[in-house]
C-alpha cells in the first residue's frame, strides 16, 4: 500500500466517532455560526473542522472522519502537505502582499513558468493569476473577446463556471447559483452537453450525434464568425462528473480552430492530477487555446489562473488584467509547495490507482442497486447518478438519504447534479487505501440502509 505524507503526522489515519455527527460542540459551533454568518453562504455537514491531513478531517469534538471530498478537489496534496507549509511559512517571514501590479515578485513568475511547463499544448504560453476560479472565467472571456473583437460566448446545459455576475450566466443551474440574482451578462449561448445517460435516443447515439447537434446549433443561432469563445469544463464539475464520449472533445476544438473561436477548458475542478492525468484535456490530447484553473492548484490557498497561447494572452493591453490581490505571494509559494508535491508523489498515478479502486466497487453497487443508474468518472473524480430503478427520473431524495447516512457514518460525500441526485467521490489524492476501502464501505452500508 502506498504510504504518503500527510501535514500533521500525529494525525492518526483512522476513523473515529466518539459522538454522534455533528456532535455537541460542533452543534454549538453552529449556533454561533446563525447569529452572524449569513443565511445563503451554505453547509453540507455542520462539523467543525480543528484538524486535518492524508485522508482525514477531525471535528471540534474529536471525530476523526474519512474526507472523499477534499475541500471541492481542493486539497488534493493534502490539507496541510509538507511542502505547502514549508514554503507558507518561509513567505509570510518574508512578506504577505506588495501586489503585483506595483513592485512583484519571483513568486508569480516562478508559478507562471510551472503553469506554462504543465499545461496542454508545446507552445509558447502566458498566464495571468486570479483569486478564484470565477475570477478566471471571467477573465478568460475578456481576453477572448479582446484578442478575436466578437462578443458572442458559447457555453453548455450543465455548466457550472462561478458564481459572479457573467459567470452565472455561463452557468446553466438556476437553484441555487442563479435564483434571484439577475439580469446576467448578455451575449451567452447555451447548446446541449454531451451527456451520454441522458441523451435523447442513449450513449450510442450522443457518441454520433452530439458534435454535429452542437455545431449545427452555433451556426444558425449564433454565426461562427460572432462566436469569441467556446467554454467547456472537460469533465463537467457541479453538474454532475458528466463525462463527454471520447471524440467530442477534440471535435469542438477543431471547429473551434477552423472558425477562429478561442478554446477555454475549465479545469478548475478537474486539473492538477485529479483524472490521473495533468489536465483532464490530455486525456484525448486536446490542447485549449486557454485553460482556467483553481482549486487543486495552492493546496487550499485562494489561487487561480488563466493560461494560454500568448499571442492571446497578449492581446490584451497593459492594465487590462490584474486585481489586487491576483497572485498573492502566498498562494503563490503554496502553489509551487503544491506542484513540487504533485511531482515527487506523482499523484496522477495516485488519482488513476483511486480510479482503479473505486471504479470497480461502484459499478458492483450499480448491478446490485437499481437506483443507480449511472458510474461514470476518470481517476479521482468519480460519481454514481440516481434514478428512480428503470427510469431516467432523478432521485435527488435517494441521494440526499445516501449522503446523510455518509455522514452520520463518518465519511464525507458530496451531492452534485443539475438535478441533485449525484454523489460524487472527490478524496484527497494522498488518501491512504485502507482509508478508502473503509470509506467505501460505509458507502455500500448507505446503499443497503436505502
Amino acid at each position: 500500500m502506498l504510504q504518503v505524507p500527510h501535514g500533521g503526522p500525529e494525525l492518526p489515519q483512522r476513523r473515529n466517532l466518539v459522538t454522534e455527527i455533528p456532535g455537541p460542540a460542533s452543534r454549538a459551533l453552529f449556533e454561533r455560526r446563525l447569529g452572524v454568518v449569513a443565511r445563503g453562504v451554505s453547509t453540507t455537514l455542520p462539523v467543525f473542522i480543528t484538524a486535518a491531513g492524508g485522508g482525514v478531517l477531525l471535528d471540534a469534538d474529536g471525530n476523526s472522519l474519512i474526507d472523499f471530498g477534499a475541500g471541492i478537489a481542493v486539497v488534493s496534496v493534502g490539507n496541510a502537505a509538507p511542502d505547502v507549509v514549508s514554503r507558507v511559512s518561509a513567505q509570510v517571514a518574508q512578506f504577505t502582499h506588495t501586489c503585483f501590479m506595483v513592485t512583484p515578485y519571483e513568486g508569480y513568475v516562478e508559478v507562471c513558468e510551472q503553469l506554462a511547463r504543465l499545461t496542454p499544448g508545446e507552445y509558447e504560453k502566458r498566464s495571468a493569476l486570479f483569486n478564484s476560479g470565477a475570477e478566471a472565467v471571467e477573465n478568460a472571456v475578456k481576453i477572448a473577446r479582446h484578442y478575436t473583437g466578437r462578443q458572442a460566448v458559447v457555453a453548455f446545459d450543465h455548466a457550472y463556471h462561478g458564481r459572479t455576475n457573467l459567470t452565472m450566466a455561463l452557468t446553466a443551474k438556476n437553484m441555487p447559483y442563479k435564483q434571484g440574482f439577475g439580469p446576467f451578462a448578455g451575449e451567452i449561448y447555451r447548446v446541449p452537453m454531451a451527456y451520454p445517460l441522458r441523451w435523447p435516443d442513449g450513449p450510442d447515439a450522443c457518441r454520433a450525434e452530439a458534435l454535429s447537434v452542437v455545431k449545427s446549433l452555433i451556426h444558425t443561432q449564433v454565426g461562427e464568425s460572432n462566436v469569441a469563445a467556446v467554454i467547456i469544463e472537460p469533465i463537467q464539475g457541479e453538474g454532475g462528473f458528466i463525462v463527454p464520449p471520447d471524440g467530442f472533445l477534440r471535435g469542438l476544438a477543431d471547429f473551434c480552430a477552423d472558425h477562429g473561436i478561442v478554446f477555454i477548458a475549465d479545469e478548475i475542478q478537474s486539473g492538477f492530477c485529479r483524472t490521473g492525468d495533468w489536465f483532464a484535456s490530455s486525456h484525448e490530447g486536446v490542447v485549449p487555446d486557454l485553460v482556467t484553473t483553481a482549486k487543486g492548484i495552492a493546496g487550499g490557498l485562494p489561487l487561480a489562473a488563466v493560461t494560454g497561447r500568448a499571442e492571446i494572452m497578449d492581446a490584451v493591453h497593459p492594465g487590462g488584467l490584474g486585481g489586487t490581490y491576483g497572485g498573492n505571494p502566498v498562494a503563490c509559494a503554496a502553489a509551487l509547495g503544491a506542484i513540487e508535491t504533485m511531482e515527487s508523489l506523482d499523484l496522477s498515478a495516485r488519482a488513476r490507482r483511486i480510479g482503479d479502486i473505486m471504479l470497480p466497487r461502484l459499478r458492483k453497487l450499480a448491478e446490485t442497486y437499481p437506483v443507480i443508474a449511472d458510474v461514470r468518472g476518470r481517476g479521482a473524480m468519480v460519481a454514481v447518478e440516481l434514478t428512480r430503478p428503470g427510469t431516467l427520473e432523478p432521485d435527488p431524495a435517494s441521494t440526499a438519504a445516501v449522503a446523510g447516512a455518509c455522514h452520520r457514518a463518518g465519511l464525507v460525500v458530496l451531492t452534485c447534479g443539475t438535478f441533485g441526485n449525484v454523489l460524487r467521490f472527490l478524496p484527497p489524492l494522498v488518501i491512504g487505501e485502507e482509508l478508502l476501502e473503509e470509506g467505501l464501505d460505509i458507502l455500500e452500508d448507505a446503499f443497503a440502509s436505502l
